[in-house]
């Protein structure tokens, strides 16, 4: 779909509201999300903990309290659900569901109270429906590897533009060993390795076909790897990943402590200790026999797939663009100018990367390009503070096909697009450096500055920028600076911008 392009039916099809329930091992979690021009947004979640693997007795029946626990949340469920179709309602049952030979129990009196069917999905359907979850909302190009920790079962996918290449469900949760290797909720080194072993001898049938296949990119969904990164964070780890060095100090770290119930760790939840160190090790696991070095978190999964499953037109191999049409309606963006700021500070771009090729960022360069498409997303709230509208929107908005860190660095960079420029809001990356980030501010005001008059026509015809560290120039026709007044007028405003920062930016003539 071109980046300009809405589909038609955007504007025309009235927003809808489904509710996808995911009956998982640990918890049941409703997601209940309103889906508007082409774009899904999520309006309520709610989850609880009823550990049902917890439950499973050792003819892999599940407890009358531990159905009961279910049963309770489905009840305040109902209550949310109150006036949804059966169209718009879509109920799974995972692991636990899978295996308990007493399921048609829980079903049975599941729909007493839940007047929706549910549906017990096979662990190849699951792990196809979190797939199609991190596709729908991930930018990553080519082959990805998908890991989903759940409460009874290990997910790994690899798969690349929609189709799932490679799947591997395994038998291992975080509640379920829980009860095998951490009994009474006691840690040791011994019980640890013994977990990490079980979860890598796991995979090791699966392991060298995972490698035959390769992939370019790992995500790392579920609440577990949530857990896990939300802590390695607390620790100075790069925010939203997960590393092997991060990962072996995370367990000397948890190994200092003997139960579950004494786990102090910044970020933790309390709700999430009784899992935690089994799911810690089920990663660790999973590290060892793939020969992971970095996991990238990522916030969709299961219930996103199930939710993008209810409208089969929605595949598209490029999610950013899928966006931008949403938010073009939703901000009432002028894609025309939008489009001729962007070419310009493509065209910036180009010349200063072959003058300054030692700080060219191949992380940042996707965003050149975003950078100029979204910068004026706060002009339709208000024109004098159209950058720090711009900037609160990016920051806090859920966007397919960016990440958090993504949007942060580009929060930062269209609030910087006029006026003056602070250093210190530059967000820190382990990323980028902001020597790296700054030129590309830059570039953007002075893209913004030479579309002042929002026209085509109105840029010069032959024009050339030449950057020298923190000494540019900017060379115009003589006979452009004399006709464009008020272009010439910003210029020489950004020029006191520039200087302090301790740049400068200089206008020279230059001739067709």
């Amino acid at each position: 779909m071109p980046i300009s392009s809405v589909p038609a039916r955007s504007q025309s099809q009235a927003p809808r509201e489904y509710a996808v329930i995911d009956l998982g091992s640990n918890s049941f979690q409703m997601l209940v999300a309103r889906i508007a021009n082409d774009t899904v947004y999520a309006v309520d979640r709610i989850r609880y903990p009823v550990r049902l693997a917890a439950g499973l007795n050792d003819q892999m029946a599940m407890s009358e309290e531990s159905m009961q626990r279910g049963l309770d949340c489905l009840a305040l469920f109902a209550e949310r659900l109150q006036g949804f179709p059966a169209e718009s309602v879509s109920i799974i049952g995972t692991y636990t569901l899978r295996v308990a030979t007493n399921t048609d129990v829980f079903l049975e009196r599941a729909a007493a109270i839940l007047p929706y069917p549910i549906e017990v999905v096979s662990g190849h359907q699951e792990a196809r429906l979190i797939f199609m979850g991190v596709e729908h909302t991930q930018p990553e190009q080519g082959q990805i590897l998908v890991i989903d920790i759940g409460g009874g079962s290990t997910e790994c996918i690899i798969g690349k533009d929609f189709t799932p290449l490679l799947i591997e469900s395994c038998s291992m949760g975080c509640v379920s060993f829980a009860d095998v290797y951490f009994g009474n909720e006691e840690i040791s080194p011994e019980r640890f390795e013994r977990a990490r072993a079980a979860a890598a001898q796991k995979m090791v049938s699966s392991a060298a076909q995972f490698s035959e296949y390769g992939w370019e990119c790992g995500l790392g969904t579920s609440s577990t790897i949530k857990s896990i990164s939300r802590v390695l964070a607390s620790m100075e780890e790069p925010e939203g990943r997960v590393t092997r060095k991060g990962l072996e100090r995370l367990v000397a770290e948890v190994l200092k402590y003997t139960t579950f119930d004494s786990l102090i760790l910044p970020g933790l939840p309390k709700e999430r200790k009784g899992i935690f160190v089994p799911g810690l090790a089920i990663l660790c696991g999973v590290f060892d026999a793939l020969g992971l070095e970095t996991l990238h978190y990522c916030a969709s999964g299961l219930r996103e797939g199930m939710l993008y499953e209810t409208e089969p037109t929605w595949r598209c191999h490029d999610i950013r663009s899928r966006s931008f049409g949403a938010l073009t309606i939703q901000y009432m963006l002028d894609v025309a100018q939008a489009e001729r700021v962007t070419e310009t500070m493509l065209a910036l771009y180009a010349q200063w990367r072959q003058q300054n090729p030692t700080l060219v960022n191949a992380w940042l360069e996707p965003l050149v390009h975003w950078s100029g498409m979204l910068h004026e997303m706060g002009l339709s709230l208000n024109y004098s503070w159209r950058q720090r509208h711009a900037a609160y929107i990016l920051q806090n908005a859920s966007i397919p096909g960016f990440d958090q860190e993504q949007l942060s660095v580009l929060s930062a960079w269209v609030g910087a697009q006029r006026k003056g420029i602070k250093v210190e809001d530059i967000p820190f990356s382990a990323l980028f450096r902001k020597e790296q980030l700054l030129p590309l501010i830059l570039i953007l005001r002075l893209a913004v500055i030479l579309h002042r008059k929002r026209q085509a026509s109105a840029l010069p015809d032959a024009w050339a920028i030449e950057s020298k560290g923190m000494h540019w120039t900017l060379y115009l026709p003589e006979r452009y600076q004399q006709q464009q007044h008020i272009v010439m007028d910003d210029l020489e405003k950004e020029k006191s911008h520039w200087k302090k920062l301790g740049w400068k930016l200089s206008i020279r003539h230059k001739t067709p």
